[in-house]
């Protein structure tokens, strides 16, 4: 059985007398590796390893920065497809999915690198004469980044890449879910030229290593993606350092079906999204409101898409559009989620019960209609292949009860009016809204959230700027020297 070891300072480190934790293989239920169980003094010798290594770092030209960043996407798009196996094999995504992950990951790695001759910082003018005030944008200092298990290897990137092109270091906390690819990846930086202390992995329990990171002095920002709960956990810990925190949480996201919609591609594209590495994504479309006279039709169309979503093992089958959850608490989880439902008066339409008797974590595509807006299932995230649909009669209608919700993340819309699509973009109330598409992000956007979703985000210029922190300078001048 495979043994990992915890990546601190360019090395890896003993397992001798270190207590492990198990991880599973959600298709089969069997163990198929041990990680270490990081402790607090685990977390202040990578903060510590990192502090060190980010002084010389940051005096570094971000282009050299950058250039590191462009070896360690070689190395990840030489390792592609074992890396893609590990992570089908510990969080159960189908085998194409994990495969985009991995060249995505190693895509963003250079598209946050290309940023080293970008970033910037600005000459302001001065209400005084022979004064000069210089904005500077510098490292924060020491990042922590705690991942989650649903995107485990993308996140890596999405944390690191913009943190070390912009002088800082890093502390990464992988799930104890997903920890492999994260600790395939430690072997692909100890193999790169990055010095040492730039890159630390620290695995272990949220409770013991995620809090530890957050509550560090010397942890300039904890970026963190999750749970609420988690995300509430880690926003008390850094609390008494005042450590700044950039959280992605929860969705719920509302996708609106209008009357003049196509609802073929409408269809589709909600099936696509909710069915997408098995409803296990914060972006997925969670709720669907329809119109009322196009209802029947939507209806029979969406079921009949999720009605063909075949699923199983991804290691034995690469055809496959769903795999297993994640583990065995995140099934309850969702069975407990559509026994509420049906028990609040929804109609279970299509699946609803666990797939056989055979091992591993397997749901079938659901649907539910018959839904009202006041049910929980409307307002509690899922986080499973189950879709729960509703009516209403005006726009105005659809975008009050999208509204109706305590996140913030995605959304979308589907029509072919332009006055609702510009209506629906000012008033619709989340971070994002797809038009007559599925939801799934782009690298050179701004993956970012209201209300409970999250604070802060990531992606593009803008979420490079989260691993900046501004430096004013003035300078007055003597202009009389000869």
């Amino acid at each position: 059985m495979r043994q990992y070891q915890l990546y601190i300072n360019g090395e890896f480190l003993s397992n001798a007398n270190r207590k492990m934790i198990d991880v599973i293989n959600p298709s089969t239920e069997e163990v198929i590796s041990q990680i270490p169980a990081g402790t607090a003094d685990d977390c202040d010798a990578a903060v510590k390893a990192a502090e060190a290594a980010q002084k010389s770092w940051a005096k570094l030209p971000a282009i050299q920065r950058a250039n590191h960043l462009h070896e360690i996407a070689n190395l990840i798009r030489q390792n592609a497809e074992p890396l893609a196996r590990i992570i089908s094999e510990e969080g159960g995504k189908v085998l194409g999915l994990s495969r985009v992950e991995v060249s995505f990951t190693a895509d963003y790695m250079d598209y946050m690198a290309e940023f080293a001759r970008r970033f910037e910082g600005e000459i302001v003018q001065s209400d005084r004469p022979n004064e000069n005030i210089l904005i500077y944008k510098l490292p924060i200092g020491v990042i922590a980044g705690i991942l989650p298990w649903n995107f485990p290897f993308f996140l890596i990137a999405r944390k690191m890449a913009p943190a070390l092109v912009t002088g800082n270091t890093i502390v990464i906390k992988p799930s104890t879910e997903t920890p492999n690819n994260a600790f395939e990846f430690a072997k692909l930086v100890a193999k790169s030229s990055l010095p040492k202390g730039v890159f630390n992995l620290v695995s272990g329990t949220g409770r013991t290593v995620g809090h530890a990171l957050a509550a560090h002095p010397s942890v300039g920002m904890v970026s963190m993606t999750g749970s609420v709960p988690g995300g509430a956990a880690i926003m008390a810990a850094a609390a008494p350092n005042i450590t700044k925190v950039s959280l992605e949480l929860g969705g719920k996201a509302p996708a609106i079906v209008m009357p003049d919609a196509d609802l073929d591609l409408a269809a589709k594209c909600i099936r696509n999204s909710r069915v997408l590495n098995t409803g296990q994504v914060c972006n997925s479309a969670e709720r669907v409101y329809v119109h009322e006279s196009i209802a029947k039709s939507f209806i029979a169309k969406v079921t009949e898409q999720m009605k063909n979503t075949r699923f199983g093992d991804p290691l034995t089958d690469d055809t496959l559009d769903m795999g297993p959850f994640v583990s065995r608490a995140q099934l309850e989880s969702v069975e407990a989620a559509v026994a509420g439902a049906l028990k609040e008066g929804a109609t279970l339409t299509l699946g609803g019960k666990r797939a056989g008797t055979q091992k591993g974590f397997f749901y079938p595509a659901t649907v539910l209609t018959n839904c009202r807006h006041d049910m929980t299932i409307m307002h509690e995230e899922i986080f499973g292949p189950v879709l729960p649909i509703t009516t209403f009669k005006t726009l105005d209608d659809a975008i009050d009860l999208a509204n109706d919700c305590e996140f913030g993340l995605t959304s979308s819309i589907y029509t072919n009016d332009i006055n609702v699509v510009m209506r629906a973009c000012k008033e619709i109330k989340f971070g994002e809204t797809y038009v007559n598409r599925e939801n799934f992000e782009a690298m050179q956007g701004f993956h970012a959230g209201f209300r409970k979703s999250g604070i802060g985000g990531a992606d593009g210029k803008h979420g490079l700027n989260e691993y900046l922190q501004t430096h004013v300078v003035y300078i007055q001048y003597n202009d009389k020297i000869q």
